[in-house]
This record gives structure tokens, C-alpha cells and sequence, in this order.
């Protein structure tokens, strides 16, 4: 049995959390280390890093309301994965637990606080997601992706370290594409993705705002876009009229060659995405989750936008009419969208797994 140290890697079960679970989990391995992860059971349909044989399911729950029996049953579930992650714990003996927000990383984290085991957890948003924050208190170290999060908290900045997002070896490959910008005359790639679950806002206002764009773009337009499947004969019929060389599917596994590849992104303003966004260096279109309590993709978007790499558009301002002059604007400007990537491409950190790695295995003592 190899006797090499583990360390047990605590994520949700969606690309934002596994995709720098499996970053990091890719470095550790590369320095002799054993990796597991623990998450929910929307995991096992993950196809990277972590098999089957290294997915320890770890029951968990989300806050979904604010009622005294919602409250109460969420409360049930994250003891009841407490003690499954404690049992779970004792037996694996990792050297530390690293979490990398959602609520399925509570019960690890706390099952590691309570036997004693050194924890970190990676947040990738600019602001400190709500699991976080309650274990920020809870463990040896925190890592965020993003400069000045915690600065105004000093207990908590002490033992913050900016790293930056851990990037699979996917996007770490499209970073090394450089960006052409389009021709004036030329094809003009524009790529639309609203999230892992998508977005049907894309839906709603993109396909109008194509129709609003002047014939002559729409002749040098190669779109791709995903489109839920609930929406795609509405939005397949919209650009089949307007004779639109359009891609449509709800999910591209493919995503960071896609993004590499096009000339412009719109999309939401997830943690992964503005991180991958800076990583690659592309322009965007950022449209932020509305109704969030931290409003943290607000946050992100901002990060790119102060930087002069993307557009934040508030959705409550996202129509077709602001959309078509906003891709009509910039298709007529290569000089900008160059721009735009080189400023992009400022705020992604390509060590950011190395730098993370180096901070657990301090932390661990190996």
C-alpha cells in the first residue's frame, strides 16, 4: 500500500468547485502525494482527475429558504455528513483537508477541526461565499484567488494568502493560444455560455440581438452558444431564418478550446469563468447572476472590467438593443478586442496551483 502522505480534497459537485479541486489535485500528484475527494453525489458524473475510486460521497445540504423547517432539515443533513466525514477522516488519516467552498465542504472541514487535522479552504470569488465564511474561522490557512478579500477582517488576513485559481491542464493548454484578432472583413467567432447549468436569459436576448446586428455581420458571424434544451427550438429557429452559422448544444465539454478559439465571450460572471477568462486572455461580455446575497459575480465581473478586459453588463440592462451595438462596436474594432485580451490576460495566474500546493503542504507539515 502506498504510504506516501493524502491529502483530501473537499468540493462541490460543480465544474466552479472540481475543476481547482482537480488542479491542485494534478499538482500534489506530481509531487508524490495521494489525493481523494470528497463531495456530493452530483460528482460521480465528473469525468477528470478524481475516478470513482478516489470519490468519497459525503452527505450535505444547501440553506434554500429561510423557514424554521427548512432550516431544521439542513441542519440534520450537514450533521449527518459531519459524522459520515468524521468516520471517513479517522479511517484515510490525511495529512489536510482542503476545501473549495459549497456547502457539501462543511461537514469535512468540521470533521477535520474536530480530530485535529490542519484545513484550508480556496475561495474563488471576490467575495468570501457563505460556507467559507463560516469556516474561515474554523482552519490553518485560507486561500483566495483574488487580492484584498479579507483586508478588512484582520483576524482572518493574517492567515490569508492570495494565490490565484488552480487551472486544469485544459485551460493551461488554450492559455498558450494567442489571441488573433478578427479581421474587419473577415469571420468574427463569437461564443455565448451562461453557466453549467446555462442561463435563459443567453436564450431570451441573444438571438434578437443577433437579429438587430447589420446583414453584413451576420454573413461573417460564426456563433456558438449554449442553449438549454428546453430553449433550443426557438433559439435554433431564430438563426436558421436569419441563415446564422450557428453551433448550438447545452454543454461543451470542450469549453476551454472553445474559449481560446473565439474572438468574444459573453457569458455569466462565475468564479471559474473570470479566472479562466483572465488565464487565456479573452475579451468578454459579462453579464452577473442577479439576486445573489453577496453578489459575487457582480464582484468578479468587476475585477475583469477594472482591468479594461471585459464589459459588465448588469442584467436589468442586458437587452438586444445594448447587446447588438455592444458586439456591432467591438467586431468593428480588432484593435480593441487585442486590447481587451492583453488586459484580460493581467488578472489570470497561471502558477496558481503550484502556489496553492505549496500552501497545503506547509500547512500539513510534510
Amino acid at each position: 500500500m502506498d504510504s506516501s502522505p493524502l491529502i483530501l480534497l473537499a468540493a462541490g459537485g460543480t465544474g466552479g468547485h472540481l475543476f481547482p479541486a482537480e488542479a491542485l489535485g494534478v499538482e500534489l500528484i506530481k509531487r508524490g502525494l495521494r489525493v481523494r475527494l470528497a463531495t456530493d453525489a452530483r460528482a460521480l458524473r465528473y469525468s477528470g482527475l478524481f475516478s470513482k475510486d478516489m470519490i468519497d460521497v459525503v452527505p450535505s445540504e444547501t440553506v434554500r429558504g429561510r423557514s424554521p423547517w427548512s432550516l431544521a432539515t439542513t441542519g440534520i443533513k450537514l450533521v449527518a455528513g459531519t459524522a459520515v466525514a468524521f468516520n471517513l477522516i479517522r479511517r484515510l488519516k490525511p495529512a489536510a483537508v482542503v476545501g473549495f467552498g459549497g456547502y457539501p465542504t462543511l461537514p469535512p472541514l468540521m470533521a477535520a477541526r474536530l480530530l485535529g487535522v490542519p484545513g484550508v479552504i480556496h475561495d474563488a470569488n471576490a467575495v468570501l461565499g457563505r460556507a467559507n465564511r463560516f469556516l474561515s474561522r474554523h482552519v490553518s490557512a485560507i486561500a483566495t484567488s483574488l487580492p484584498g478579500v479579507l483586508d478588512r477582517d484582520p483576524r482572518l488576513s493574517e492567515k490569508t494568502v492570495t494565490v490565484g485559481t488552480p487551472m486544469r491542464p485544459a485551460i493551461l493548454g488554450a492559455a498558450a493560444i494567442n489571441y488573433v484578432p478578427p479581421d474587419t472583413t473577415g469571420a468574427f467567432r463569437l461564443l455565448v455560455v451562461g453557466g453549467s447549468q446555462g442561463a435563459r436569459v443567453m436564450s431570451d436576448i441573444v438571438p434578437s440581438a443577433i437579429e438587430r446586428l447589420e446583414p453584413a455581420l451576420w454573413r461573417r458571424l460564426i456563433l456558438t452558444q449554449q442553449v438549454r434544451d428546453e430553449d433550443m427550438t426557438r433559439v435554433r429557429a431564430v438563426y436558421d431564418r436569419l441563415k446564422i452559422n450557428a453551433e448550438l448544444a447545452p454543454f461543451f465539454t470542450d469549453l476551454p478550446a472553445r474559449l481560446a478559439s473565439n474572438h468574444l465571450v459573453v457569458s455569466r460572471s462565475g468564479a471559474g469563468t473570470v479566472a479562466e477568462l483572465g488565464a487565456i486572455g479573452r475579451p468578454s461580455i459579462l453579464v452577473p447572476l442577479p439576486g445573489s446575497i453577496d453578489q459575487d459575480q457582480f464582484a468578479n465581473a468587476g475585477v475583469l472590467a477594472k482591468a479594461k478586459g471585459a464589459l459588465r453588463i448588469a442584467q436589468a440592462d442586458f437587452t438586444s438593443d445594448r447587446l447588438a451595438a455592444e458586439i456591432s462596436a467591438l467586431a468593428a474594432e480588432p484593435a480593441h478586442l487585442a486590447a481587451m485580451a492583453a488586459n484580460a490576460r493581467t488578472v489570470g495566474r497561471l502558477d496558481a496551483a503550484e502556489r496553492l500546493a505549496d500552501l497545503v503542504v506547509k500547512v500539513a507539515g510534510i
